[in-house]
């Protein structure tokens, strides 16, 4: 393995949108930058009411050679008031989720997996992957069992290993136009969580050995794409203080 001196680093960290108004507004740029340029713009819940949602908890990628945020998603938790995005999103095309929305949340609790973007310079290095284990990884400290999103068909392989399943039970036997008429989208679900029972036996092992250590530095790699990257996966008041602290973290590395 080359130096990890010559490899590309990355900082994954965690935080409740509440605490962090400005890194949410940086979110949110790279976001509709990410849209724009892929030429999408009618996203149902591509705005910034999402920001002061208590129950709204995120996860971004900073590349550390610019301190850029390079990537992003979050998870919403279902509280009976603030509909989730899947909710805003094919409601109108399928009532049922409604009522699967609220079963869901009172038994056990729900949440939405949802605003996954990457940079387009970092696309090829996994950092997406990288994302979703960090935010499945501590979501075991946030209060619900159920975790749902909606995704497209190109990232379907993905989610499916990290443990999403179609629910075939809603829209044309899972599918749903998307943004718009020239994408299919399906809701997908993890009904377990806490067990990941349902991911990919290598995805559930990193995201098992995440939830044991959530401060560590790993060298991921993809398609032969190695990444260094420092994972600080603990909800603070205010976001990770080892991570503003030092930039620098000296956890002991460990190698995929």
């Amino acid at each position: 393995m080359k130096s990890d001196i010559n490899i590309p680093q990355f900082k994954i960290v965690v935080f409740r949108a509440i605490d962090e108004q400005e890194l949410c507004k940086q979110y949110i740029e790279g976001h509709v930058k990410v849209l724009t340029d892929y030429g999408i713009t009618n996203i149902t819940t591509n705005n910034n009411t999402w920001i002061f949602n208590p129950n709204i908890y995120c996860t971004i990628a900073i590349d550390s050679s610019t301190n850029k945020l390079v990537g992003g998603t979050r998870i919403q938790i279902a509280d009976g008031i603030n509909p989730l995005p899947v909710e805003l999103a094919i409601g109108k095309m399928d009532k049922r989720i409604y009522d699967k929305i609220n079963f869901y949340r009172i038994n056990g609790g729900i949440g939405e997996s949802c605003g996954l973007w990457i940079s387009k310079e970092v696309k090829s290095l996994g950092i997406s992957r990288y994302l979703m284990w960090a935010s499945i990884s501590s979501s075991i400290n946030l209060e619900f069992q159920t975790l749902l999103g909606i995704c497209a068909g190109y990232t379907l392989k993905m989610f499916s290993e990290i443990g999403f399943i179609i629910d075939y039970s809603l829209g044309d036997k899972g599918d749903f136009p998307y943004p718009n008429d020239e994408y299919i989208a399906h809701v997908i679900g993890i009904l377990n969580a806490k067990t990941l029972e349902s991911a990919a036996i290598n995805d559930k092992n990193i995201m098992l050995l995440l939830r044991k250590q959530p401060n560590q530095i790993r060298i991921e790699v993809t398609k032969n794409l190695s990444s260094k990257i420092n994972y600080y996966l603990v909800f603070d008041n205010k976001y990770n203080a080892q991570f503003k602290e030092d930039n620098n973290s000296k956890i002991t590395q460990q190698s995929v």
